[in-house]
């Protein structure tokens, strides 16, 4: 008997691979890491990132996994990067990313002593320092960060922030993809050595542990994308702590209107929940609500008592 073998018959064999991913390089000033390569054995295997061994999706926000798709350690032939406070790192997700719908996220957690090689991630505080959620549009249909991140050729780019301290540090990049429930979280992490920093250390309010920082109750995450709700919803909570370095905007009276520092959009009493999005800017324009720029032209009033917050120059957030 001759076995005929399709293309159908391979993807068919092959769904978790063809439908998932994860991180597969860096690019840090001028230099390409390789990533680790899931499904083929460590012995060998030497590189920036922590091991991970499947392209399948981690389901459960309290799993063990949670921190860097893998149980915490390092490998055998652990490297570490050296980054500039200040400087971009781009990571690279295989082609192309099947999933549009979710948010973008990037993490930091300094390692106690001279390396990471041999601390456990589980064991560390994490502080967020990029986040892009729905961009524009409806939950049900609009415009996010992951689809974002698909039209950038499978990539993200995040900017160490020129304020963190000195040392080292794990990296984790993370996509939330939200087309089904329970929510798909892929994370991986490199590791790196920061350098020129600063001295401004996140706040408590800002670090979380992975398991811990997410639950299955998050309204960013337990959200049907695809329930008649979602097709009239323009707003999206981010899961996870307040950002890095977010600015705390003093209260206003009640005889005078509130407002960001920094060039901040026009802050008023309005619909924008706890950590949604309320505004961007146009660096060296006005803010309004609607403009060019990220494209935002969502509602820029925040629920009380939670004002309209510089995130950075293209993200306000209700903190």
């Amino acid at each position: 008997m001759v076995l005929k073998v399709t293309a159908l018959s391979v993807l068919a064999a092959l769904p978790s691979v063809i439908a998932h991913g994860g991180v597969l390089s860096y690019l840090i000033e001028g230099v390409t890491y390789k990533g680790w390569t899931p499904y083929n054995t460590p012995v060998g295997q030497t590189g920036i990132e922590r091991p991970w061994a499947v392209y399948d999706p981690i389901l459960d926000p309290m799993s063990p996994q949670l921190a860097c798709n893998d149980d915490g350690t390092s490998g055998a032939l652990q490297l570490t990067a050296t980054v500039k406070a200040g400087s971009p790192i781009t990571a690279y997700w295989n082609q192309v990313w099947p999933h549009p719908f979710g948010p973008m996220l990037t993490y930091l957690a300094l390692c106690p002593g001279t390396t990471c090689t041999g601390v456990n991630a589980n064991t560390l505080s994490w502080f967020k320092i990029d986040q892009s959620g729905l961009i524009n549009g409806t939950v049900f249909n609009g415009y996010w960060g992951s689809g974002k991140m698909i039209d950038q050729n499978s990539s993200w780019t995040t900017t160490i922030p020129a304020t963190v301290p000195s040392g080292n540090y794990l990296l984790r990049f993370e996509t939330i993809a939200l087309h089904s429930l329970p929510a798909q979280f892929y994370p991986e992490c490199a590791q790196i050595s920061i350098t020129n920093g600063g001295t401004l250390a996140p706040s408590a309010s800002q670090l979380v542990k992975f398991p811990g920082a997410y639950s299955a109750n998050d309204p960013g995450l337990n959200i049907d994308i695809y329930s008649n709700e979602a097709q009239v919803t323009t707003t999206y909570v981010i899961p996870g702590p307040p950002m890095y370095g977010a600015a705390v905007v003093p209260p206003a009276s009640t005889t005078t209107i509130k407002t960001t520092t920094s060039s901040g959009p026009t802050q008023t009493p309005g619909t924008v929940a706890q950590f949604g999005q309320c505004g961007d800017m146009i660096l060296g324009g006005d803010c309004t609500n609607s403009r060019s720029g990220t494209g935002y032209t969502g509602p820029t009033g925040c629920k009380s008592p939670y004002t309209c917050t510089v995130i950075n120059a293209f993200y306000y957030q209700c903190l």
